[in-house]
């Protein structure tokens, strides 16, 4: 623990919506992998108004230990909305949000961290580089979709990086306050607009090939998603060139 400021060295994020199934063994699990490993963390778990008892869960394993904290917010606002009340509220010198199901295992944040401590701004897990351990494939048609979908990206949004969806993202303190506070769109193309910011604020960006399963239990809806996630990248153009990202 930092002796001036008393903050944690790590923060992890993670946002959930009907997550009751899980959320317990996820915490244990990163818990478990943090003890000793870290001077000091917080898990920041932010349940997105959740129908079932996730939160319930969640505050349960809280009690038990103090590094974790509930935000249980009443009203549905989507993946975007989560990840930015959590980042925007962790202490940590370092802030990774990862996915309540651990799609990518906990223990892959060494990854991450080892690009945040080189000098790195931001470190995003990607499953498109040659050296990603894809060990459950998504279903063919929602790896076509991403496909397609990250065509888009590249045209419209951001060059170069391969895959911009991966729950799986770390930044240093200062970066992520200044992205989220930035940061607007509240659904599943969130993860476009942290990007196109960082660009526009002149982060550097390294990908970072991670292990990752594939959970069929997916919150993406094949139908309704694919078109919101592409009126977000016309949203995030038009934000960019009006220069509400400057501000």
């Amino acid at each position: 623990m930092n002796k001036k400021t008393k903050e944690p060295y790590l923060s992890i994020v993670i946002p959930a919506y009907n997550e009751e199934a899980v959320i317990k063994n996820t915490l244990d699990r990163v818990a478990e992998y943090l003890e000793g490993r870290y001077p000091s963390y917080e898990i920041i778990v932010v349940c997105d108004g959740c129908k079932d008892d996730t939160a319930k869960v969640a505050e349960e394993v809280a009690r038990a230990n103090h590094r974790i904290q509930v935000l249980d917010r009443k009203t549905n606002m989507g993946k975007g909305f989560s990840v930015r009340q959590g980042c925007l509220e962790a202490k940590g010198e370092y802030v990774i949000f990862t996915d309540a199901d651990l799609s990518t295992p906990i223990d892959e944040i060494e990854k991450l961290l080892k690009w945040l401590e080189a000098g790195y701004d931001i470190a995003i897990g990607s499953r498109a580089l040659k050296e990603s351990d894809i060990q459950i494939r998504q279903a063919w048609y929602r790896e076509i979709m991403g496909k397609i979908f990250n065509l888009f990206v590249q045209t419209f949004a951001i060059k170069g990086i391969k895959d911009t969806q991966c729950g799986f993202k770390g930044f240093k303190k200062e970066v992520a306050r200044k992205i989220f506070q930035r940061q607007s769109i509240n659904g599943f193309g969130f993860d476009v607009e942290v990007l196109y910011i960082a660009r526009m604020l002149g982060y550097s960006i390294k990908e970072v090939p991670v292990r990752w399963l594939n959970r069929a239990a997916s919150k993406v809806n094949p139908l309704t998603h694919p078109l919101q996630m592409l009126t977000d990248l016309i949203r995030i153009r038009l934000r960019g060139w009006k220069g509400a990202y400057e501000r």
